[in-house]
Parts: structure tokens; C-alpha cells; sequence
């Protein structure tokens, strides 16, 4: 079996860092290497690691967020397979070996998500992977529900979660990595767009098992910073990867999504953010149009093969979920 290097981005985590990094030296099947790239911490969390042997330390001296910080140590690392892991999501002592097993077991998938457990609460599900819906909209599959018997067969899944993920480094270094301009926030999303693109698939792990916090430095999935970051990347996930006809037969559908993230966000509160969100991202899309014209050219995937993957639900599965919590 092939062994991976694991890549850590790490701002402010305080103690959890040292835990995820405890976790990773007892695997079973330890990693080559561990990369840890720290983005300016301030709060000392990164303290000490230079003196772990078993980690590669690389600091930086501004914070260059999630994707950057892991192109600059993906840069670094030489390994056939990598993982990403975030300081906050802490593996099971089998979970790496479970990842390179299943990229053993489907050699025509690049990416591996593992299934992540709520660490507050271990009975729920944190995700099993990332979906996208013909709108645009995107969400972690299974997200904060009951673990079923379902659960626990390996599947397709649109994209891997990356705060718990394994790749075939080949892949990323065809698609050209993470895209630095989102700092953080769908990211990953964008990433396994690019690679169905590609004509790679990704793979539901449910053996590869995390246990992950959540937002645990970035003020939680509604914080303005959340909310500012994850809506402005949805705009140009869209527009770089929706393929030929799907582009403009589902962009009515993809326009009103953002005008109802106008309405839903400013009903909040949150409208000085939301607006600035999908502000930003329109002065942006000149640069997203142009990287499109490369990642289209370069496509292998048929429509067809798009189409298949898409969320088709009539109503999303995460506006349903947020739907029955609203008090009557």
C-alpha cells in the first residue's frame, strides 16, 4: 500500500493542533511526512512543533488563508498521496490507512473523503462529503443528522470535505491545486469541480473516520467572515466550472439563489456583509471568466457526466434541514 504525506493549515487553533498532531503520529499507518504550515498564528498554538521530529514546519508571516497556505505546502511535498487535515478534525487511529486502502480500491478516483462525527456529539454526523446543486448552492452532505446504515457504504460523492481529505497528487498538480483567490471558504468545492472536469471521481470513506469541531476559528458557518468568504466563492465556482449549455440553462437558477442570499442574509442582520459578498464577486468575475476559458478548453468530462453528479432536489437538502428548525 502506497503512503501519503499529511498537509495541516494552521491559524490560531490553539490546543486542538497538538491533539490533531498526536492523532497523526499514532496512525496506523503513520504519514511520510507531516507538513505544517502556520499562518501567522497569534495565539502561540504553533509553539514547540519546530520540535517535533516527525513535523516539517513552514511559517509564514501573514496569514495567506486555507488555500494558499496548502498550495505553499503541497509546493513542499513530493508524496504520491496526500491528505489534508484541519487542526480541528482529529482521526481515528486507522483513518489514513482506510484513505489509501479506498485509493488502492478505486484507481479511477483522485479524491477520498473520510466521514466526519460532530465532535460535541459523536452520534451526528459532521459530513460525508460536499454537494452541489444544479443552483449552484453547495453544502456537507448529511450535516449535523443522525448516523443511519446507509451511512456506512462507501459512494460517489460530488467532492471530498479538505478538512478531512486524501489526493492523488497527480491530479491536483493537472487541475493546478487550490485557487488562491478564494482565501477560504468552497475552496475544496472548487477543487473537485475542477477535477470531474478533469475526469477524476471522488469517494465516500466511511471507515475513515474524523472528529471534527467546525469552524472552530473562523467565529462559526454564520459569522460574517463565513457568510462574506463562502457566498462570494459560490458566484465564481460557478461561473469558472458550470459547463457549456448547463452555464446558461441553469444561470436563471443560479441568479436567484444570490437574490435570495440577499433577501435571507439581510432578514438577519447580515446585509452590509452579503452585499459586499456579491459585490466583490461580480468586480471579480473578468478573472474568473478568463480562468473558465482554461479550465473549459481543457475538460474531459462530458455534459453528460456533469449533469449526472448535480443535486437535482426542487428544494435543497440544506434549506429543507434549515427549514424544520425555524420555530413555528
Amino acid at each position: 500500500m502506497n503512503n501519503a504525506d499529511i498537509v495541516i493549515v494552521n491559524w490560531n487553533s490553539g490546543k486542538l493542533l497538538v491533539t490533531v498532531l498526536k492523532r497523526l503520529v499514532n496512525q496506523f499507518t503513520p504519514p511520510s511526512q507531516i507538513w505544517l504550515l502556520d499562518n501567522a498564528s497569534s495565539d502561540g498554538s504553533a509553539g514547540g512543533i519546530q520540535s517535533w521530529q516527525q513535523v516539517r514546519f513552514i511559517q509564514e508571516s501573514n496569514n495567506l488563508g486555507f488555500s494558499k497556505g496548502n498550495n505553499i505546502a503541497l509546493l513542499h511535498s513530493d508524496s504520491e498521496f496526500v491528505g489534508l487535515l484541519n487542526p480541528d478534525a482529529f482521526p481515528e487511529p486507522d483513518w489514513l490507512e482506510k484513505l489509501l486502502q479506498a485509493a488502492a480500491d478505486y484507481p479511477d478516483a483522485a479524491a477520498f473523503g473520510s466521514r466526519q462525527l460532530c465532535h460535541h456529539d459523536p452520534s451526528l454526523l459532521d459530513g460525508i462529503g460536499d454537494t452541489y446543486h444544479l443552483s449552484g448552492l453547495v453544502w456537507r452532505d448529511r450535516h449535523a443528522v443522525p448516523q443511519t446504515s446507509a451511512d456506512l457504504t462507501p459512494h460517489e460523492i460530488f467532492s471530498p470535505c479538505a478538512a478531512a481529505a486524501l489526493y492523488r497528487r497527480s491530479a491536483l498538480e493537472e487541475i493546478g491545486f487550490f485557487d488562491e483567490d478564494y482565501f477560504c471558504y468552497v475552496e475544496d468545492v472548487d477543487l473537485g469541480f475542477r477535477l470531474r472536469l478533469a475526469g477524476y471521481k471522488a469517494m465516500y470513506v466511511p471507515d475513515a473516520v474524523v472528529h471534527h469541531v467546525g469552524s472552530a476559528t473562523t467565529g462559526g458557518q454564520q459569522s460574517d467572515f463565513s457568510v462574506y468568504h463562502g457566498h462570494r466563492n459560490l458566484v465564481w465556482t460557478y461561473v469558472k466550472n458550470m459547463p457549456g449549455i448547463l452555464f446558461w440553462a441553469l444561470l436563471p437558477l443560479h441568479l436567484a439563489l444570490n437574490v435570495g442570499s440577499i433577501l435571507w442574509f439581510t432578514a438577519r442582520g447580515q446585509g452590509k456583509v452579503i452585499l459586499k459578498a456579491k459585490w466583490d464577486a461580480i468586480k471579480g468575475l473578468p478573472n474568473m471568466w478568463r480562468k473558465r476559458r482554461q479550465i473549459q478548453k481543457n475538460r474531459k468530462a462530458s455534459i453528460a457526466d456533469i449533469w449526472r453528479v448535480l443535486d437535482k432536489r426542487v428544494i435543497p437538502g440544506n434549506l429543507m434541514a434549515r427549514f424544520r428548525k425555524l420555530p413555528p
